[in-house]
């Protein structure tokens, strides 16, 4: 089997913090749209963030499978969280294969324990999907940086103290004149735009950053100058699987809702779960539940034995997302009238789910990508 004892230990172990703590937070979190930075220091101080960050670097060392496992548990409880935990998963692992020995001592543990708050700056209003329409740019500044332009629609920008932010650093190498800048949000020249209404995952702090001639210091640069474009597709088979995890961990949450309502709701004198047309439902939820489990475990292990991934990444978020979304209209379906209210959880995650479909490159991108992977490997698995 290839889930082992360990992985048994840290889905478990993320499973209780998600029903005892995260779960009965949901509903306050979503209403308020708050940032519960005291909850996610009580993750920071179980291991739960950096799941990837090898020991000799202070983090838990375990694998990408592990990383799927507790992104599911997690988003049980409420996609927002996990949510955070796959922001801080890309951030540790730009710094673990990018960073020196200086910037990772200088981040990682704070970025680990929550008490560094992240933001991974790369979309703008022309480049969205397409990542090399950016227009923010940085320039040589003697031995620093001056750095120039605006990013949208990043997740933690309202409260995060350092942006990783993918910038111009020449204008004629198109995708190789990318870099990475590690930003100080608190410094001269950053401005904030206001806090973002979302229709779901509203705990999910999102906004604008703009930078109006930020200077930066030369250690400030991650990895090569010109590899920023790469070193960002690079992490991104790992962040396709979170999203598909979190995808799962949605659709669960609503099969286990729907199947304890249907069995207590009664019409006709029977409970619902009695007829077979809520009976197909809860077997259609299930079915594509466990298949979409079952494609992000795959695409773990694929990264984890160093084969090839990225088709099995986007095929991954690709059915997750699509499922999530239509498997939480089954959940509102079963409820029924409840299933539209405010307060009951199906509609939560009705709206929770709807973004897995989108971030990450939208759905209709990742089904280009897995012909693209066809085209150039072959349909073999």
């Amino acid at each position: 089997m290839y889930i082992t004892e360990t992985h048994i230990q840290v889905r478990d172990m993320a499973r209780d913090f998600a029903n005892e703590v995260i779960r009965p937070a949901a509903e306050e979190l979503d209403s308020e749209e708050r940032f519960p930075a005291q909850l996610y220091a009580q993750m920071g101080d179980l291991g739960l963030f950096g799941i990837g960050v090898p020991e000799e670097m202070g983090g838990p060392g375990f694998d990408t499978l592990a990383y799927a496992l507790v992104m599911e548990e997690l988003s049980r409880g409420y996609a927002s969280v996990a949510d955070q935990c796959g922001l801080i998963e890309l951030i540790s692992t730009l710094l673990v294969r990018h960073g020196t020995k200086e910037q990772r001592a200088r981040w990682l543990a704070g970025v680990m324990t929550a008490k560094t708050r992240v933001a991974y700056c790369i979309t703008e209003p022309e480049a969205g999907t397409d990542v090399s329409g950016i227009r923010t740019e940085a320039v040589r500044n003697g031995d620093g940086w001056i750095l120039n332009g605006g990013k949208i629609w990043i997740h933690n920008a309202p409260v995060a103290d350092v942006g990783f932010v993918l910038a111009r650093t020449d204008r004629e190498a198109g995708r190789r004149g990318m870099s990475i800048f590690i930003v100080d949000l608190h410094a001269e020249g950053v401005e904030r735009g206001p806090k973002e209404h979302k229709m779901g995952q509203r705990a999910s702090q999102v906004g604008a950053l703009n930078f109006s001639d930020v200077e930066l210091p030369a250690d400030a640069l991650l990895g090569d100058e010109g590899r920023g474009f790469h070193m960002m597709m690079s992490v991104l088979d790992k962040g396709r699987i979170g999203i598909a995890a979190l995808a799962v961990g949605i659709g669960q949450a609503g099969l286990e809702a729907s199947v304890d309502y249907a069995q207590q709701r009664k019409q006709f004198k029977q409970p619902i779960v009695e007829f077979q047309g809520v009976q197909w439902l809860l077997a259609d939820m299930a079915k594509d539940v466990e298949a979409a489990r079952l494609l992000v475990h795959s695409a773990a292990v694929k990264i984890d034995r160093g084969e090839l991934a990225t088709k099995a990444c986007s095929m991954a978020k690709c059915f997750a997302g699509d499922m999530a979304v239509a498997r939480t209209a089954d959940a509102v379906q079963v409820f029924g009238g409840s299933g539209y209210i405010r307060g009951f959880e199906v509609e939560r995650l009705y709206r929770d789910a709807k973004i897995t479909q989108i971030y990450e490159g939208t759905n209709q991108i990742q089904r280009m990508i897995i012909a693209r992977e066809l085209v150039k490997h072959g349909a073999a698995s």
